[in-house]
């Protein structure tokens, strides 16, 4: 059965392979087509220049940048409005044109709680997602970005109750504040064979080994616990099609 193309939504550089790196080096390495938009971040930035390496190593398309500013971070795009404090019509517009050039049979992102560390970028990205996965497919919202397309599913990417005691050293850290009850997660994936494809990438991210966030926590712990945090993704389903013959499964 050939592996579904897949787009992913992410709030800034390095959420990417840190979330779901392990599935998008499955799928790119499928054949299928994989892409990845980040909202926050100039693309004449360092940060930007981490990406484009994170990505190349997953295997994916280019990097697809909206340009916003990072909450925590106005330099991150000092020329532009900050990703919450753009028009919530324009950014979803935003989001829509990609899911219509780019017509992926899954769409992922940020859950709700917004995986750990309850970033309001990340918060903003998956209530910006959502809404563009169902304007998508309706003619009528954003005529102007192109035919409409629905994609089949909507995957959130987020960390069950049961996997805080191997969260390590985020856990350790304060950041592993938001997790939710094991009976969500209707996709447990384990990304072993790719892992180190995933952490080559998490390293790619430089500027945040350097400064102490995640990735560096992570360079900085032992190698088993970092493994075992890495090895498997969670995500929350969402159908977006009502037929059973329609829907199409993440690949695991």
């Amino acid at each position: 059965m050939p592996v579904p193309s897949l787009l992913a939504v992410f709030a800034h550089p390095d959420d990417e392979s840190l979330a779901s790196g392990g599935v998008l080096a499955r799928h790119a390495a499928a054949g299928a087509r994989t892409t990845v938009v980040t909202a926050t971040w100039a693309p004449d930035t360092r940060r930007a220049a981490e990406l484009t390496e994170a990505l190349r190593i997953l295997g994916t398309d280019e990097p697809r940048m909206l340009g916003y500013a990072d909450a925590w971070a106005p330099r991150s795009a000092p020329c532009a409005a900050g990703f919450r404090d753009a028009p919530l019509d324009e950014t979803v517009g935003r989001v829509v044109a990609h899911l219509r050039d780019v017509r992926p049979q899954i769409v992922v992102t940020h859950d709700a709680y917004v995986r750990l560390t309850g970033h309001p970028d990340h918060v903003h990205t998956h209530r910006v997602t959502t809404l563009a996965v169902q304007a998508a497919g309706l003619e009528g919202l954003y005529p102007q970005t192109g035919e409409p397309w629905r994609p089949s599913a909507l995957y959130l990417v987020t960390h069950p109750h049961s996997a805080v005691p191997g969260l390590g050293a985020l856990a350790r850290a304060g950041k592993a504040r938001h997790t939710v009850p094991d009976e969500l997660i209707t996709a447990t994936v384990d990304v072993s064979p790719w892992l180190e494809q995933k952490w080559a990438a998490v390293l790619a991210h430089r500027t945040e080994v350097e400064r102490g966030a995640a990735p560096g926590l992570l360079a900085a712990s032992p190698a088993a616990e970092r493994e075992r945090f890495l090895a498997t993704e969670w995500y929350i389903r969402h159908d977006t099609v009502s037929s059973v013959a329609a829907r199409t499964e993440l690949t695991v």
